[in-house]
């Protein structure tokens, strides 16, 4: 079971049913689509958030990016770590068709890779206070991951590749590089695939 300081913050019951068995430590969820009306639940993450700082685990679908996407701009990115879960084609055993993308949403994701996107993000945290070299969008556009001719679909192939959702933003894409790669790892991964 995975210790966690800051509190987990997923999107519903059934994924923070899920989590209680790999986690010890606090699992909010945002009730879907909740968070964006409920003034009481945004004023409890922003309390949260800023007590003790958040983990936020959303699906990898466009309504998982879009509340990671509101929650953070409410309790501020100082104050959160992002995890993310790989984006898989599947559909929950509980449910009768597949999601609207048909992927797979926390709750269906294998325990190893929520343990992975978590463990990573904690790294990520530690990290950070550590001496090395960043990887800047300078390096996005000398890598033609941005910018350049070709870059959304050269981005899309390394997200597919590395195992990463295909949402990302640019900033988001950064922050996840930089969690889970060095420099040098990163860039020899790409230099070894083209």
């Amino acid at each position: 079971m995975l210790k966690l300081t800051r509190a987990l913050l997923v999107e519903g019951k059934y994924d923070a049913a899920r989590l209680h068995n790999l986690v010890d430590g606090t699992v909010l969820t945002t009730d879907g689509f909740r968070v964006f009306k409920d003034a009481a639940l945004q004023n409890l993450l922003k309390k949260v958030a800023a007590a003790q700082g958040l983990v936020i685990l959303t699906d990898s679908d466009a309504a998982g990016f879009k509340i990671r996407h509101f929650v953070t701009g409410l309790v501020g990115a100082q104050n959160v770590l992002q995890a993310y879960v790989p984006a898989v084609p599947g559909k929950e055993s509980r449910k009768a068709q597949p999601g609207k993308e048909g992927l797979l949403g926390v709750e269906g994701v294998d325990d190893a890779l929520i343990l992975q996107g978590l463990q990573t993000a904690l790294a990520g945290a530690a990290d950070t206070a550590a001496c090395r070299r960043s990887i800047t969008y300078t390096d996005l556009y000398e890598w033609g991951i941005s910018g350049t001719a070709n870059s959304a679909d050269n981005r899309r192939k390394l997200l597919h590749r590395l195992g990463l959702p295909p949402r990302l933003s640019k900033k988001e894409l950064l922050d996840v590089l930089n969690i889970l790669y060095t420099y040098e790892s990163l860039d020899a991964e790409i230099r070894q695939s083209k």
